[in-house]
């Protein structure tokens, strides 16, 4: 189970493969194909596929290693496939965020730096738009005044296999009323976080993705992803804690 891994470092490879990674995806949108990253990093396929290993266990992305492609579905912040989050740049869609809680992380990547970005999403109860706007570091504005983002998935249980489900339960909902009304219609109980609480729990990863080129594997720790949220002011009973 990719939850409670020993720690461990990222060999070189590994390094300059989620470099590469991060930069293509900044510049074109989407994730890179093996014949892309070969030519962005030199790296033979059968490097990149064990780099891929590696990032995969580190929770830097979520390769679908049946595939001969080794095809990539997501590297936080971003999702090879339509989410809830859809992040345009300069008046144009650029990219799909990998959730409703990744969509404010983008704009604090290097390549981002002093553009605003809108990410257009959609209330997960009853499916009205959803705007927010951010950039660098800061949410700049969002409509509706009382947007939150649910989570319906408890810290226990992400990445128990990959990060799908986990980006799966963060939602947009237009207030706590759609929270209540999400959580009947899917019969799952969750927490929800205010823009500013958002902001505050995905601060660290964002501060510290690309920029540091060394940085080590993310670690789910769930009891420790909990006692951080509770500080954040955000009510964790609705996950029974």
């Amino acid at each position: 189970m990719p939850q409670n891994v020993p720690e461990f470092q990222f060999t070189d490879d590994a390094l300059k493969v989620r470099q590469f990674l991060y930069e293509h995806w900044c510049a074109q949108g989407t994730a890179p194909n093996l014949r892309a990253m070969h030519e962005g990093t030199g790296l033979p396929r059968e490097c990149i596929v064990e780099a891929y290993k590696q990032l995969d266990l580190g929770v830097m992305c979520n390769v679908d290693f049946d595939t001969q492609n080794m095809n990539i579905l997501k590297a936080p912040p971003f999702s090879s496939y339509p989410s809830q989050a859809a992040v345009h740049l300069d008046g144009r869609f650029h990219c799909w965020a990998g959730c409703a809680m990744e969509s404010l992380a983008i704009s604090r990547m290097p390549p981002f730096a002093g553009k605003e970005l809108r990410i257009e999403g959609y209330c997960a109860c009853c499916l009205a738009p959803v705007t927010v706007r951010t950039q660098d570091d800061r949410t700049l504005g969002y409509a509706p005044d009382g947007l939150l983002i649910h989570v319906s998935l408890s810290p226990r249980d992400w990445n128990k296999t990959n990060i799908v489900s986990m980006c799966d339960a963060m939602n947009y909902v237009h207030d706590r009323e759609h929270a209540a009304r999400y959580e009947r219609k899917i019969g799952r109980r969750g927490v929800v976080f205010t823009m500013e609480q958002a902001r505050k729990f995905i601060t660290g990863t964002a501060t510290a993705r690309m920029w540091q080129y060394e940085r080590i594997p993310d670690y789910v720790r769930p009891q420790r992803i909990i006692d951080g949220i509770r500080a954040l002011g955000v009510d964790v009973s609705g996950w029974g804690e």
